[in-house]
């Protein structure tokens, strides 16, 4: 196969409407700035709290409509062991936007934090919610390197160029455009990606679709044709699996700084809860295109096409499925609208976790704990650098591995695990306190870790109920994730109330009281009498004083 030159002249056209794009957004920030004299810093995170409902809609829906949601769709639906019914991301998705909308979006916009990270600080000191932070700021670096694969490994089958160079050139546009403006011009950048991921998809579809190859779908939907029934079961021995997975992906969105990035920087924190349901809608919408590519690809007769047999998924290839469909089963200058889809939702995702990364490794790891007396100044050269090393380091890690499912495994245990449990218990307990987030820290990690991971290499070591040994490796049945974040959230809960006890009570000295929990002393008993007494005896004398100064002003 030959450079598809077509193919590299419209993605080329593509990367610079985009860069073009964020260099407006950049020009427009700093216009912005000078104008309302407003913080460099949160003109820059958050785009001075002044993104409009429209954009933030757009926004909102972009960074999680990435390459790993299209891509991993169509995968899911096309492979055998799953279909449909396992397809939950664009549910799951809408379902986080609705949880945050109605219970995050407004409290946290409301008290005006910069990072998701700040309550953390202002409850439990800089130093633990130093350390709390380092899980979210991985998660975001993980989160660019699986984006960063799904284009990287669709633009090789579709353009024939080579894997690395496609995927450090569109981290190098990412960077730049991050770079110039900020929270501005990724939003606004975001407008034009998710514009031409619905526009591009859809028009996809019906070529898809009425390709002579494919088998009608409503008939291979519950039949088998060419390899199991797209639409998939749940038996009951994954059904725990099931929804662990569906908790994992409706809850630990929540624990990434991208979402809540996206709500903090709203004018409002009514604008930032109608962010959240009107993107919970237009992700649904997002996602068809994507389902109907794997229904398809389980429709077709794959001999019929230059593709030839095994199916992609008999060489392992059911990861590449969409781009697969696009090259044999849709003209050539079809295949490279649908690129450009691609190529598109990558980026989106890929630039809201640089400046997330960015925004919590400036604000609550360098500021409040490597240089507290950072000036303005040298936090902006802060935010510059750290977009450029979140995104150096997360297109290197691509180099170790090319699996979108296992960078997707590490970072979606992290937040949901380790940080979900913690923002929860801190947002909504007001029992939780430095002691307890630190117990839940351990207790959800370790847990986490003996329970095992095929995919990551990690054994199992701790077998919960259901556990069977299947070609010598141990697999798990129960919703070990699930079990993790529970755990964690009960040892959060129960080691403050335990640490609390302690201290008030005056079992453990107080000078041992590193994290400040005691709480004040109450008065006594006796000691309310005698501040009774003292009032008292204040008012008495009170009175004698303005009966003799009236005596006085009488006698003259």
């Amino acid at each position: 196969m030959s450079l598809n030159v077509p193919g590299l002249v419209v993605m080329v056209l593509f990367y610079l409407m985009v860069l073009g794009t964020g260099i407006w957004a950049s020009v427009k920030s700093k216009r912005e700035e000078k104008r309302i004299q407003g913080d460099r810093i949160e003109m820059t995170l958050l785009g001075n709290r002044r993104i409009s409902l429209v954009v933030g809609v757009f926004t909102m829906t972009a960074t999680f409509v990435g390459g790993g949601f299209i891509l991993g769709l169509s995968e899911v639906v096309y492979t055998p062991t799953m279909g449909l019914s396992w397809a939950v991301m664009p549910l799951t998705a809408a379902v986080s936007f609705c949880v945050g909308g109605l219970f995050f979006a407004k409290p946290m916009r409301d008290r005006r934090y910069v990072t998701m990270m700040d309550p953390f600080q202002i409850k439990y000191g800089k130093v633990l919610s130093g350390v709390l932070s380092v899980a979210p700021f991985l998660s975001d670096i993980i989160w660019v390197t699986g984006t960063l694969i799904g284009l990287g490994a669709t633009m090789s089958v579709i353009l024939d160029l080579p894997y690395t160079l496609c995927i450090w050139i569109s981290s190098a546009v990412a960077i730049i455009y991050t770079l110039l403006g900020g929270l501005y011009s990724v939003a606004y950048t975001d407008v034009i990606q998710l514009a031409l991921i619905l526009i591009s998809l859809w028009l996809c579809v019906p070529f898809i679709l009425m390709n002579p190859m494919s088998t009608n779908i409503t008939t291979t939907a519950f039949n088998y044709t060419f390899q199991e029934p797209w639409v998939g079961t749940v038996d009951a021995d994954r059904a725990w699996r099931w929804i662990d997975n569906f908790l994992l992906l409706a809850l630990g969105n929540l624990g990434y700084q991208d979402f809540h990035q996206r709500t903090l920087s709203a004018s409002s924190s009514a604008t930032a809860r109608i962010t959240c349901f009107a993107a919970a809608a237009i992700i649904i919408v997002c996602a068809i295109p994507s389902l109907l590519v794997g229904a398809v690809a389980a429709s077709t007769d794959w001999n019929l096409t230059s593709y030839g047999s095994p199916s992609p998924y008999e060489r392992g290839e059911a990861g590449l499925v969409l781009p697969i469909v696009l090259q044999n089963l849709t003209p050539p200058y079809i295949s490279i609208i649908g690129i450009g889809a691609i190529a598109a939702a990558v980026m989106s995702s890929t630039d809201s976790a640089l400046l997330s990364a960015t925004s919590i490794f400036s604000t609550n790891i360098y500021k409040n704990i490597l240089r507290t007396e950072a000036s303005e100044r040298e936090l902006q050269w802060v935010i510059h650098i750290t977009v450029v090393f979140v995104g150096l380091a997360g297109t290197a890690l691509t180099l170790l591995d090319n699996s979108i499912m296992v960078f997707w495994i590490l970072g979606s245990d992290m937040s949901y695990t380790i940080v979900f449990p913690q923002l929860v218990c801190l947002l909504f307990f007001s029992i939780s306190n430095g002691y307890g987030s630190l117990m839940g820290f351990l207790v959800g990690v370790v847990l986490r870790v003996l329970c095992g991971e095929p995919l990551l290499g990690l054994p199992t070591v701790l077998c919960l109920p259901g556990c069977t040994l299947e070609d010598g490796v141990y697999v798990q049945r129960a919703p070990i994730r699930t079990i993790c974040m529970l755990s964690a959230v009960a040892a959060i809960l129960s080691f403050s109330y335990l640490a609390s006890v302690l201290f008030s009570r005056g079992l453990i000295p107080g000078r041992w009281d590193v994290f400040n929990v005691k709480p004040p002393q109450e008065l006594t008993l006796t000691d309310t009498t005698k501040e009774d007494q003292e009032t008292e005896t204040e008012n008495v004398l009170s009175e004698s004083d303005q009966v003799l100064e009236l005596m006085l002003d009488t006698k003259c």
